[in-house]
Protein backbone atom coordinates (compact mmCIF):
# COMPACT_ATOMS: atom_id res chain seq x y z
CA UNK A 1 0.00 0.00 0.00
CA UNK A 2 0.55 3.74 -0.29
CA UNK A 3 -0.31 6.71 1.58
CA UNK A 4 1.76 6.73 4.63
CA UNK A 5 3.87 9.44 4.18
CA UNK A 6 7.76 9.12 4.12
CA UNK A 7 10.24 6.92 5.89
CA UNK A 8 11.66 8.88 8.61
CA UNK A 9 15.05 7.82 9.13
CA UNK A 10 17.09 8.98 11.96
CA UNK A 11 21.22 8.02 11.15
CA UNK A 12 21.79 7.94 15.00
CA UNK A 13 19.44 6.20 16.34
CA UNK A 14 20.45 2.75 17.89
CA UNK A 15 19.89 -0.16 16.12
CA UNK A 16 17.50 -1.25 18.92
CA UNK A 17 16.64 1.50 21.33
CA UNK A 18 14.76 -0.51 23.59
CA UNK A 19 15.99 -4.13 25.13
CA UNK A 20 13.26 -5.76 24.60
CA UNK A 21 13.16 -4.80 20.62
CA UNK A 22 16.25 -7.42 20.49
CA UNK A 23 14.49 -9.44 22.21
CA UNK A 24 11.30 -9.64 19.92
CA UNK A 25 13.65 -9.96 16.70
CA UNK A 26 15.36 -13.07 18.24
CA UNK A 27 12.32 -14.65 19.54
CA UNK A 28 11.04 -14.12 15.42
CA UNK A 29 14.12 -15.65 14.16
CA UNK A 30 14.39 -18.48 16.74
CA UNK A 31 10.99 -19.85 15.67
CA UNK A 32 11.92 -19.44 11.53
CA UNK A 33 14.58 -21.36 12.26
CA UNK A 34 12.56 -24.22 14.83
CA UNK A 35 10.88 -24.95 11.39
CA UNK A 36 7.70 -23.75 13.26
CA UNK A 37 6.70 -21.05 10.33
CA UNK A 38 8.75 -19.49 7.18
CA UNK A 39 9.29 -15.59 6.93
CA UNK A 40 5.91 -15.51 4.01
CA UNK A 41 4.00 -16.63 6.98
CA UNK A 42 5.56 -14.07 9.28
CA UNK A 43 4.79 -11.42 7.45
CA UNK A 44 0.76 -12.98 7.13
CA UNK A 45 1.48 -12.78 10.66
CA UNK A 46 2.00 -8.90 11.05
CA UNK A 47 -0.72 -8.20 8.12
CA UNK A 48 -3.50 -10.37 10.38
CA UNK A 49 -3.18 -8.15 12.62
CA UNK A 50 -6.66 -6.39 13.82
CA UNK A 51 -6.32 -3.42 10.66
CA UNK A 52 -7.22 -0.40 13.47
CA UNK A 53 -5.07 -1.64 16.39
CA UNK A 54 -2.01 -1.62 12.97
CA UNK A 55 -2.53 1.05 11.27
CA UNK A 56 -3.12 3.13 15.50
CA UNK A 57 0.58 1.86 16.52
CA UNK A 58 2.35 3.23 13.32
CA UNK A 59 0.50 6.82 13.94
CA UNK A 60 1.48 6.61 17.17
CA UNK A 61 4.95 5.82 16.18
CA UNK A 62 4.83 2.20 17.81
CA UNK A 63 8.09 0.16 17.23
CA UNK A 64 8.35 -1.83 14.10
CA UNK A 65 9.34 -4.58 16.48
CA UNK A 66 6.01 -4.18 18.68
CA UNK A 67 4.12 -5.84 15.19
CA UNK A 68 6.56 -8.16 14.71
CA UNK A 69 5.49 -9.76 18.35
CA UNK A 70 1.81 -9.53 18.48
CA UNK A 71 2.68 -11.53 14.80
CA UNK A 72 4.88 -14.27 16.67
CA UNK A 73 1.91 -14.58 19.22
CA UNK A 74 -0.68 -14.88 16.95
CA UNK A 75 0.99 -17.70 14.19
CA UNK A 76 2.27 -20.01 17.63
CA UNK A 77 -0.82 -20.09 18.77
CA UNK A 78 -2.41 -20.83 14.77
CA UNK A 79 0.41 -23.44 15.09
CA UNK A 80 -0.90 -24.56 18.48
CA UNK A 81 2.03 -24.36 19.94
CA UNK A 82 0.86 -21.92 22.49
CA UNK A 83 -2.56 -21.29 23.11
CA UNK A 84 -4.65 -18.20 23.64
CA UNK A 85 -4.51 -18.11 27.68
CA UNK A 86 -0.86 -18.59 27.28
CA UNK A 87 -0.75 -15.67 25.05
CA UNK A 88 -2.18 -12.88 27.84
CA UNK A 89 -0.33 -14.69 30.81
CA UNK A 90 3.42 -14.11 31.50
CA UNK A 91 3.63 -17.43 33.01
CA UNK A 92 4.87 -20.04 30.11
CA UNK A 93 3.16 -23.37 29.63
CA UNK A 94 4.20 -26.43 28.66
CA UNK A 95 5.18 -26.05 25.71
CA UNK A 96 3.52 -29.13 23.76
CA UNK A 97 4.17 -29.38 20.09
CA UNK A 98 1.52 -30.65 18.43
CA UNK A 99 1.61 -33.93 17.06
CA UNK A 100 3.76 -34.42 13.37
CA UNK A 101 5.40 -30.72 13.97
CA UNK A 102 9.12 -31.77 14.05
CA UNK A 103 10.65 -28.70 15.37
CA UNK A 104 15.11 -28.32 15.85
CA UNK A 105 16.19 -25.78 18.29
CA UNK A 106 18.62 -23.07 17.57
CA UNK A 107 21.34 -22.94 20.02
CA UNK A 108 23.02 -19.61 21.35
CA UNK A 109 26.28 -20.55 20.08
CA UNK A 110 24.61 -21.46 16.53
CA UNK A 111 23.58 -18.14 16.63
CA UNK A 112 26.95 -16.38 15.16
CA UNK A 113 27.08 -18.68 12.18
CA UNK A 114 23.66 -18.57 11.11
CA UNK A 115 23.45 -15.08 11.29
CA UNK A 116 27.01 -14.56 9.11
CA UNK A 117 25.98 -17.55 6.51
CA UNK A 118 23.44 -14.92 4.79
CA UNK A 119 22.13 -18.09 2.48
CA UNK A 120 20.54 -16.99 -0.47
CA UNK A 121 16.82 -17.27 -0.42
CA UNK A 122 16.90 -18.77 -4.84
CA UNK A 123 16.14 -21.90 -4.71
CA UNK A 124 17.98 -25.26 -6.25
CA UNK A 125 15.20 -26.68 -8.32
CA UNK A 126 14.16 -25.31 -11.71
CA UNK A 127 10.39 -24.35 -13.15
CA UNK A 128 9.79 -22.86 -16.34
CA UNK A 129 9.85 -19.47 -17.15
CA UNK A 130 7.42 -17.70 -18.34
CA UNK A 131 8.57 -14.25 -19.35
CA UNK A 132 12.20 -13.42 -20.97
CA UNK A 133 14.23 -10.10 -20.24
CA UNK A 134 12.70 -7.35 -22.69
CA UNK A 135 9.35 -8.76 -22.58
CA UNK A 136 6.43 -6.76 -21.94
CA UNK A 137 4.01 -7.59 -19.24
CA UNK A 138 1.09 -6.75 -16.90
CA UNK A 139 0.62 -6.88 -13.81
CA UNK A 140 -2.56 -9.41 -13.25
CA UNK A 141 -4.96 -6.93 -11.22
CA UNK A 142 -5.87 -9.57 -8.27
CA UNK A 143 -6.95 -8.98 -4.70
CA UNK A 144 -6.09 -12.25 -2.41
CA UNK A 145 -7.21 -12.11 0.60
CA UNK A 146 -3.93 -13.18 2.09
CA UNK A 147 -0.55 -12.32 2.22
CA UNK A 148 0.73 -11.14 -0.93
CA UNK A 149 4.18 -9.34 -2.65
CA UNK A 150 1.95 -7.60 -5.37
CA UNK A 151 1.40 -3.91 -4.60
CA UNK A 152 -2.04 -2.48 -5.35
CA UNK A 153 -0.39 0.13 -6.95
CA UNK A 154 1.01 -1.84 -9.91
CA UNK A 155 -2.06 -3.89 -10.64
CA UNK A 156 -3.22 -3.74 -14.06
CA UNK A 157 0.11 -1.41 -15.12
CA UNK A 158 2.48 -2.31 -17.52
CA UNK A 159 5.38 -2.86 -17.63
CA UNK A 160 9.27 -4.58 -18.66
CA UNK A 161 11.29 -7.48 -17.82
CA UNK A 162 14.61 -5.69 -16.75
CA UNK A 163 15.87 -9.11 -15.26
CA UNK A 164 15.25 -12.81 -14.16
CA UNK A 165 16.71 -13.58 -10.81
CA UNK A 166 15.68 -17.67 -10.72
CA UNK A 167 13.61 -19.47 -9.06
CA UNK A 168 12.16 -18.50 -5.73
CA UNK A 169 9.27 -19.70 -3.39
CA UNK A 170 5.85 -18.14 -4.17
CA UNK A 171 4.78 -15.80 -0.95
CA UNK A 172 1.19 -16.04 -1.15
CA UNK A 173 0.99 -20.13 -1.25
CA UNK A 174 4.01 -19.70 1.18
CA UNK A 175 2.22 -17.64 3.91
CA UNK A 176 -0.39 -19.54 3.67
CA UNK A 177 1.22 -23.20 4.63
CA UNK A 178 0.55 -24.53 1.22
CA UNK A 179 4.14 -24.97 0.01
CA UNK A 180 6.42 -23.06 -2.28
CA UNK A 181 4.90 -23.01 -5.43
CA UNK A 182 8.18 -22.79 -7.60
CA UNK A 183 8.52 -19.94 -9.91
CA UNK A 184 10.69 -17.20 -11.70
CA UNK A 185 10.99 -13.91 -9.99
CA UNK A 186 11.84 -10.74 -11.99
CA UNK A 187 12.58 -7.20 -11.47
CA UNK A 188 9.79 -5.22 -13.52
CA UNK A 189 10.44 -1.43 -14.28
CA UNK A 190 7.36 0.54 -14.56
CA UNK A 191 7.63 3.70 -15.88
CA UNK A 192 6.33 6.35 -13.50
CA UNK A 193 3.87 7.81 -15.84
CA UNK A 194 2.39 4.54 -16.09
CA UNK A 195 1.87 4.06 -12.30
CA UNK A 196 0.59 7.89 -11.69
CA UNK A 197 -0.33 9.74 -14.95
CA UNK A 198 1.43 12.85 -16.26
CA UNK A 199 3.56 13.39 -19.33
CA UNK A 200 5.83 10.44 -19.97
CA UNK A 201 9.54 11.03 -18.37
CA UNK A 202 12.49 10.19 -16.55
CA UNK A 203 11.66 7.95 -13.70
CA UNK A 204 10.88 4.57 -12.81
CA UNK A 205 9.82 2.24 -10.10
CA UNK A 206 11.27 -1.37 -9.96
CA UNK A 207 9.58 -4.19 -8.45
CA UNK A 208 10.25 -7.66 -7.92
CA UNK A 209 7.35 -9.59 -8.97
CA UNK A 210 6.42 -13.89 -9.38
CA UNK A 211 5.37 -15.14 -12.81
CA UNK A 212 1.36 -15.95 -11.44
CA UNK A 213 1.27 -12.26 -10.29
CA UNK A 214 2.32 -11.30 -14.19
CA UNK A 215 0.52 -11.73 -18.05
CA UNK A 216 1.70 -10.77 -20.96
CA UNK A 217 0.59 -7.20 -22.09
CA UNK A 218 -0.48 -6.20 -25.44
CA UNK A 219 0.84 -3.05 -25.88
CA UNK A 220 3.01 -2.28 -28.44
CA UNK A 221 6.42 0.05 -28.06
CA UNK A 222 5.68 3.25 -29.56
Amino acid sequence: MHGFGPILRDEHEALFPEHWECRAFALLIAVIASGALSMDEARDGVERMDPLLYLRTIHAGESYYWRWLCATEILLERKGIVTAAERHNSRPGAGNVPAGLALSCLKAEDVPERVARRGSARLGMGAPAQFSVGDRVQARNLHPEGHTRLPRYVRGRTGRIERDHGVFSFPDTSAAGLGPKPQHLYLVRFEAAELWGGEPGPGAVLVDLWDDYLEPSDERDT
